[in-house]
């Protein structure tokens, strides 16, 4: 099976999925990732793609595509839906993850309501939570305790931004095994990453 997540900006699958992403990857799966920005707005654009092309690697990714869209500007309208529809058609994907609509950001928003569009037909799609992401209510979750350090090497690929929360002394590091354990503790294990499906396909 081919997975493919979404995300607006360099960091924001690490954060919202990495886990998950990594044991998809440890069974064999492909994975792929659409980084609709460089994130240019948040530091060197070229720095920042470097770093998440070494994320990539370190969650055993096969290849990332690259939007090419302005930080702050990723627009919602055709030309977005049709982008994510060639990546797909290149890549076949029967699972797909991405920002959550309901946030703060507007390029998550327009990202998340363009993949809903770009994906009808795809028979597994789930949104993933982030720092700025709102009202979440989580109705599958992913055991990532085997993994976690994976997903925070990860994370801390992205040198530039990994001190960038916006919330003195706390790392994105800190900020993402916080998170884990919250919602472990719904999920009834140590480390989790939660997640709201829009459609899951359960296979007997």
């Amino acid at each position: 099976m081919n997975v493919l997540a979404l995300g607006a900006h360099p960091d924001d699958i690490e954060f919202g999925c990495a886990g998950m992403l990594t044991k998809y990857a440890e069974r064999g799966h492909g994975v792929y990732l659409f980084v609709a920005s460089r994130g240019d707005l948040g530091g060197d654009p070229d720095v920042r793609e470097r770093e998440q092309n070494e994320a990539a690697r370190v969650l055993g990714c096969k290849q990332v595509f690259f939007g090419g869209y302005r930080d702050t500007e990723v627009p919602l309208n055709r030309e977005l839906i049709s982008r994510i529809e060639a990546v797909m058609r290149e890549v076949q994907p029967r699972m797909i993850f991405v920002n959550s609509p309901d946030d703060t950001h507007q390029d998550h928003r327009h990202l998340a309501q363009a993949t809903v569009s770009a994906t009808r037909y795809v028979p597994n799609f789930l949104f993933y939570e982030g720092p700025s992401t709102l009202n979440f209510n989580p109705n599958c979750y992913t055991d990532i305790e085997s993994v976690l350090d994976r997903k925070l090497a990860a994370l801390e690929a992205h040198h530039s931004q990994v001190t960038k929360t916006n919330i003195e002394n706390l790392t994105i590091l800190e900020l993402a095994r916080s998170c884990a354990n919250f919602r472990g503790i719904q999920a009834r294990v140590k480390y989790a990453e939660a997640f709201q499906s829009v459609r899951l396909l359960l296979n007997l």
